[in-house]
Order: C-alpha cells, then structure tokens, then sequence
C-alpha cells in the first residue's frame, strides 16, 4: 500500500548507464509480492512445480536480477523483520481484502470467466516464511547479499542509505523518502511496459531525490512525515479522509508544526471510522526500529541454485543459460576491480 504521496512528488528519468557499478538496497518484500502477483497465467494460477508449490517468486528472482546485473548495477536485498504494532491493523484489513477477493474469485471460476479469475487471483496473493527463506537462499547462491531488518524493511534500507553504505533505496512504494532516505529508485526493470487495471503503460527507471522533494514542495522533513500521515501510510491506511495530497501539502505548508497541523483536522479523525494517534506514527517514522549493517557481497554458489531451482522442477538448459550469463557478469566484475 505504502505512502499515498505520487502525485506531487518530483522524478526523473535515470538510465541504467547512470546507476551502473552503484549499490542499490532492494526492498524484498516490494518486489517478491509484484513476482508472485505478476508471475501468472491468464486464468490467475500462479507459477507451480509439479507438487504444487508456488515458483513464481524463484523466477522473477532468478531471471530479474540476472539481467539487472548484467547491467552492472549491483543489489542488495532487504527483509522485513517484526511487524510494528501499529502495522497490525494495516494486515487486518489486508486479511479482509483477501477474503473478500477470494470470494469473487470462486465466483468468477464458478461463471468460467478467465478475465476475472485472472484480476481477483492478483488480491490473493500471499508470502509465507517458506518463500522468504528459498528467496534468502537462492538470492545468497546469486552472490546477490540478504539483509534481515529487525523491523520495517524500507526502514532500515533508508538508514542504510542515511550511512551511505548504499547509494539508493529501490522500491515502488515512497516510505523510505518518510523514513528518511536519500534517494528512491522506482521502475528498476528492463521492461519497457506494464500491465495494470487501467492498460498497458509505458515505464522507465525513476530516480526520486529527498533533498529535491522537500526543496520542490517547500517543506522539511517533519512536513513531509505529517503531509504523509494525512494522506494514508501503512499506519493509518485511509489518512485523514477527505484530505487528498494536495490539500495535504497545503495545511503542511500553512501551519508548519505538527501540533498546528494536526489540530485542523483532529475533529476529522475522531469521526472517521479508521481512528489513528498521529503522535504514535510520527515517532514511528523518526525513531524506527533498525540495525546497522556491514554489508558483504556472498561468492555465486551454481550447484546451490541448480539445488533450488531443479527442486522446483526449472527446466535445467534455462538455469544453464541464466549461469552463462550470471558468470559473464561475474567476470566483467573481475575485470572491472583489476582496472
């Protein structure tokens, strides 16, 4: 769900020369719930081996990230650790979501219609401990260094990046501009188009720069955290509502502090049915839950992805193919660091 600030946030386009030989922090949970909702047939069925395991994460892990590095940009991943307790409505509605999207789901199989099997199958997607760990495992055997956050993962990614051990925060979703990171990377694939609810759209790499976000909208970073409270977080999904992003930005700029700002729409929030302590997810924001980390880049392991990835019956001249190409990156490295 993540920030509900697109909008009015400033971009631009980033080319894959510009990030080339640079250390991008991977949010893993953004990316794998895109996998497992993306990686599908028409009908909805996710990827399955032949004893019905979901294999859709292994793939887009596998054959992305090959071609990410290919392009010499180097990854790190990064997991999320213990929910914060004002996250766990956030899943509870989530649950309910899915309950809902399953019936329509059994519905639409029951009509035969592929179209909608396929839209609904999407909202029930869902990532258990067994799939973080063989993500953790094969992304380790790719060279590719995991990182287990001890709280939220764009948290601790943009602390990361706070200490420069990184140079960007990749992800689609813009918490860690809140939680402080220097730069946001959306879009990091080779795809040139995306399917969604509205069409095919055209995407390219983004770069989304803090400084330059505060500078273009006049605001610091406190501004930013309560014109992200007002317009929906993970804390408080629906925000204040009737308080959309621009007229967020307005009483931001207009009343400065926290205090000020949040008095304009206290008789709002008590109303609404989704009550929230914007003091509570203020501090969530400026006092998150993290670890530092040294980061080590692992040696690529081919017998342990051949492992993991036969298991779940992969067609094993496609895993030699990726190797090829996984070592020709490997190399290039090599030569890279000799220079």
């Amino acid at each position: 769900m993540g920030l509900s600030i697109r909008d009015i946030v400033p971009r631009k386009e980033v080319t894959f020369q510009e990030l080339k030989g640079k250390i991008l922090l991977v949010d893993a949970s953004n990316v794998i719930y895109q996998f497992l909702s993306s990686i599908r047939q028409p009908d909805g069925t996710p990827l399955m081996d032949k004893k019905g395991n979901i294999t859709s994460h292994l793939s887009g892990l596998f054959y992305r990230n090959i071609n990410l590095l290919l392009e010499g940009i180097r990854l790190v991943y990064v997991f999320d650790g213990e929910m914060p307790e004002l996250k766990r409505k956030t899943a509870e509605i989530r649950r309910g979501n899915r309950e809902k999207a399953r019936e329509k789901y059994e519905n639409a199989r029951d009509r035969e219609d592929e179209e909608g099997m396929g839209k609904y199958a999407k909202s029930l997607t869902r990532l258990n401990d067994e799939m973080v760990k063989e993500s953790k495992e094969l992304l380790t055997a790719m060279g590719i260094p995991c990182i287990q956050a001890p709280g939220e993962g764009e948290a601790e990614a943009a602390f990361l990046c706070r200490k420069k051990q990184v140079y960007a925060v990749a992800s689609q979703d813009y918490d860690s501009l809140a939680f402080g990171a220097p730069r946001l990377i959306q879009n990091l694939t080779l795809a040139r188009k995306r399917k969604t609810a509205g069409g095919i759209v055209s995407i390219t790499p983004e770069i989304i720069e803090l400084e330059k976000v505060l500078n273009s909208l006049q605001i610091n970073q406190d501004q930013l955290i309560c014109l992200a409270i007002l317009a929906g977080t993970d804390y408080n999904p629906k925000g204040v509502v009737g308080v959309g992003q621009k007229r967020a930005l307005a009483l931001v700029k207009n009343f400065k502090y926290p205090a000020n700002i949040f008095k304009q729409v206290e008789q709002d929030i008590r109303q609404q049915e989704q009550t929230f302590d914007w003091q509570e997810i203020l501090k969530e924001f400026k006092q998150p839950n993290v670890k530092d980390y040294e980061i080590k880049f692992p040696k690529i392991d081919e017998e342990k992805i051949k492992k993991i990835l036969l298991k779940h019956d992969f067609s094993e001249k496609r895993i030699e193919n990726g190797l090829k190409r996984l070592n020709q990156e490997r190399e290039s490295r090599k030569q890279q660091t000799l220079f």
